[in-house]
């Protein structure tokens, strides 16, 4: 959800990120972009689509300054399934606007390849590889997605909507993103619209095993600086500063290679697909999400509400529903003005105001985030990071130990979920709560359904206290001034006291004729990657009853 709307504090770029050694803050601005030097070694590559059908053709645009480049696609899955290699590929380079995250980079085509019935659901990667003239090694990594056959038999099988939405929030390639950039007047604002046609920022198609999460691994020493290793580590190593916050690599990647190993079968989507193809989720007795899931569309939350009411079920492993966003364009270009909604959206004082692209839980939209899922960002937000509930207990604690979706996970009353692998974290989802004889139960003040079963709590919050230490915080109280102001109409310490204070939960609730579980933390796949036992026997027991297995 993080504000960032800081004036850049780099303008000198080397390679397309701020120099190394150069002064640097949590707050600046530094990102990768082609350059338009014909001499500078380079090589970056986007497809025209998120996601295919198997009749497609992938249409690959490439702008290298190489001779030639080599490419393999696969499908990432748990066994790696090679459809197509090329060598020597004519190179082509091209120039590229300075707004490219904003128009796209309008890059012809290079390549169009042919899909097949032999390229199976999934989630597919490009690779890149080429010679620089002066000799250096170039490469390249995208990915996307090919859906499944609408012929096949989707009884058993598991429905994967991989979240675009945030993923094009994040990609900061080209300067700009939802949260900061090279845009407006001034050249120093965040980006209200965003283009999918530009590459993927490093880190969001491939990462080393051992990259850092962004919650802390170890509680911080009393008096120590508030401190956010994963963006450090970007900075050294040439990765975009969002790597951990979006993308294949830190998420959905992990989760597909945990179900397809425990035996799952399994078919992706992209999130766009939603409001496009809304009549692909038919058939499906679950979907599921993982990880950072934070911006949807009004016509996706119809796709979800529909199913579930029609009878599926949702299995979200996923925190931080936060954003409506609106897909224009034909899906290549998405918009949301957030913090700026109210003075800026075009559509704030039309008859559509309902789809103004701010907080879900703004009284404008009359949509609450709860509705669809249960529990949403604004009542959540921030753990295990920064000064946000940094020595945190890092999983969720345990109030109805004895219902299905802990069964034989052997987990009592008051224990933590998920704590050795930091589970809980770094943005989380909640309802506002009160506990009566020990156990939690929503209010329903935020639009939390009625029948909302809650079944762990973690704390969490929407405040980065200020302890005096001598480095700046990157949360700070900026999103407790947004949440106040867009909740409450005003930022008064009443207000302000209201709102600095969240949770993230476990929770359950019916809807029509399916049902919608929740395990609201984008960090739920850390306990997958480190076979928590207890992650791994939840998890299962929620995807098997929904699939009825």
């Amino acid at each position: 959800m993080k504000r960032d709307n800081s004036r850049l504090k780099q303008k000198d770029l080397w390679g397309g990120y701020t120099r190394p050694g150069a002064p640097r803050s949590v707050h600046d601005c530094y990102y990768q972009h082609a350059s338009n030097d014909p001499e500078v070694p380079q090589l970056w590559a986007y497809t025209s689509k998120l996601s295919h059908a198997n009749t497609d053709n992938v249409e690959l645009h490439v702008n290298t300054t190489a001779p030639a480049f080599d490419i393999l696609i696969y499908r990432d899955g748990v066994q790696r399934l090679e459809v197509h290699r090329q060598q020597a590929v004519m190179g082509h380079f091209f120039t590229t606007p300075d707004d490219c995250s904003v128009s796209g980079c309008d890059w012809p085509i290079t390549l169009s390849i042919a899909i097949d019935s032999s390229w199976v659901s999934g989630g597919y990667i490009v690779e890149l590889n080429a010679t620089a003239a002066d000799g250096s090694p170039l490469s390249y990594d995208h990915v996307f997605f090919v859906r499944p056959d609408e012929n096949i038999d989707k009884s058993g099988r598991l429905l994967l909507v991989a979240a675009t939405g945030t993923w094009t929030a994040y990609n900061d390639w080209g300067g700009s993103n939802h949260y900061e950039g090279i845009t407006g007047s001034t050249g120093d604002l965040f980006s209200p619209t965003l283009s999918h046609q530009r590459p993927f920022a490093p880190g969001f198609v491939k990462l080393p095993h051992d990259a850092p999460r962004i919650p802390l691994s170890e509680p911080p020493e009393m008096g120590a600086d508030v401190c956010y290793p994963h963006m450090d580590w970007a900075y050294e190593n040439g990765y975009s500063k969002k790597y951990a916050s979006a993308g294949w690599a830190s998420y959905e990647r992990y989760y597909v290679h945990w179900l397809e190993e425990v035996g799952y079968d399994i078919d992706i989507i992209a999130q766009h697909d939603l409001q496009y193809y809304p009549e692909i989720v038919s058939g499906y007795d679950c979907l599921t999400t993982i990880g950072h899931d934070e911006y949807w569309s009004w016509e996706m939350r119809d796709t979800i509400d529909n199913y579930v009411k029609q009878g599926g079920n949702i299995a979200r492993f996923a925190g931080n529903f936060m954003w409506q966003t609106r897909i224009e364009n034909e899906g290549q270009t998405q918009v949301c003005y957030k913090y700026r909604a109210r003075e800026e959206d075009p559509v704030r004082e039309t008859e559509e105001i309902n789809r103004t692209t701010i907080s879900w839980d703004a009284p404008e939209v009359g949509r609450p985030g709860a509705q669809t899922f249960g529990l949403s960002g604004t009542f959540g937000l921030y753990a295990g990071w920064g000064g946000c509930c940094p020595r945190g207990a890092g999983g969720f604690t345990i109030y109805r130990p004895e219902h299905w979706v802990f069964e034989g996970s052997d987990l009592y009353y008051g224990d933590i979920l998920g704590a050795p692998s930091r589970v809980f974290g770094y943005e989380v989802d909640g309802v506002d709560y009160i506990i009566k004889n020990g156990l939690p139960f929503a209010t329903g003040t935020d639009g939390a359904p009625d029948n909302l079963l809650i079944l762990a709590v973690g704390l969490a919050t929407v405040f980065e206290a200020d302890h005096g230490k001598e480095n700046k915080l990157f949360i700070g109280s900026d999103d407790v001034e947004f949440t106040a102001k867009t909740l409450y109409g005003n930022i008064t310490p009443e207000n302000f006291n209201r709102c600095k204070r969240g949770s993230g939960m476990i929770a359950l609730f019916g809807q029509g004729k399916g049902w919608v579980f929740t395990a609201g933390s984008c960090e739920w796949v850390a306990g997958l990657i480190d076979n928590d036992l207890h992650i791994e026997r939840v998890t299962k027991n929620v995807l098997n009853r929904f699939l009825g297995i």
